[in-house]
């Protein structure tokens, strides 16, 4: 574990930003299959996770993002399937992604490795009923629409992600491969989808029976910017964990959380953030909060009962 985060560190050292065009989340830990195909059923579970962020809260046209992935195992395919559906709002700007995701999982000396693509569709649009900040709407401009502009192309994404038993998972993955070009039709609205790539890394050090130590390592770039983020969770009883974590140049986290397990086998994990804003923005925005709600079953599968008849009981 300590070579691979000495390694990511030593790769992403040289130029650290946060301006990437993905939205941004700080519970990146229940946020894999979206960002990483490869971990597609990898729990071996049905699971739902919903994702909700208000990020700079007080800021005029601040980002709203809402985020639901869905993955599940299917022995059948030799792997796991996964869905995200994603809705971004900033400002008069909103993106809508949809993809599905198909994870090959291969048994790799004490872990499984996942590896395999995404595709779907990536929509841009603006609202044409905008102002600008001297409080006019760009009507005068022939460049600036001045009505809805709105356009979609096709998206593809790879990833690989490997965990074990023991508590250790890393993934590399990158979005948006083929950086398509989304217009408006009449060239008035043009805009540039740039690939993107991940990393991601994390353990679960067991202190003792009661406490569970979870640090994870979140890397994101588009080849000119890179986001780091470096979080540490305690989680008691494997009930409730609360932590904190660093965004470089841009916040401290906060993190707060339930984990409650039925007697059916399925699980229930409820969590929320809070950033504490350290760029230059924190003199117009109190922070962000994002809301988490994540749930799993298994299916049990149904044990075929055959029957046969002996002669000599008739």
């Amino acid at each position: 574990m300590k070579k691979i985060i000495t390694s990511v560190l030593a790769l992403t050292m040289a130029a650290f930003a946060y301006a990437q065009q993905d939205a941004q989340f700080s519970q990146n830990m229940f946020n894999r299959v979206d960002i990483n195909p490869g971990d597609a059923g990898m729990n071996k579970s049905y699971c739902a996770t919903l994702i909700a962020r208000d990020q700079w809260v007080n800021f005029p046209g601040n980002p709203k993002t809402f985020l639901f992935t869905g993955d599940a195992y299917l022995p059948s395919i030799g792997g796991g399937l996964g869905l995200t559906v994603f809705d971004d709002q900033l400002g008069f700007e909103k993106t809508l992604e949809v993809k599905l995701a198909y994870s090959y999982h291969i048994v790799l000396g004490p872990g499984v490795l996942g590896v395999g693509p995404e595709i779907g569709f990536y929509q841009k649009s603006i609202d044409g009923t905008w102002l600008a900040p001297d409080g006019t709407n760009g009507s005068s401009d022939p460049y600036i629409p001045s009505s809805g502009v709105s356009n979609a192309t096709y998206d593809i994404g790879l990833g690989a992600y490997y965990e074990t038993p023991q508590g250790l998972y890393v993934g590399i993955s990158s979005s948006h491969i083929p950086a398509q070009t989304i217009d408006g039709g009449n060239k008035t609205y043009q805009y540039d989808v740039a690939r993107h790539y991940y990393v991601m890394a994390g353990y679960t050090y067991s202190i003792n029976p009661i406490w569970d130590l979870k640090p994870d390592l979140y890397v994101e770039s588009d080849a000119s910017s890179t986001q780091f983020q470096l979080d540490c969770r305690a989680e008691y009883n494997k009930l409730i964990w609360f932590g904190i974590g660093y965004r470089l140049n841009d916040s401290f986290i906060g993190f707060l959380g339930l984990n409650y397990a039925f007697t059916n086998g399925s699980n229930l994990k409820i969590g929320y953030s809070y950033d504490f804003t350290t760029s230059v923005i924190h003199s117009y925005s109190s922070g962000s909060h994002e809301l988490m709600l994540g749930y799993c079953f298994k299916i049990k599968s149904v044990v075929k009962v055959t029957s046969h008849q002996n002669t000599r009981f008739l």
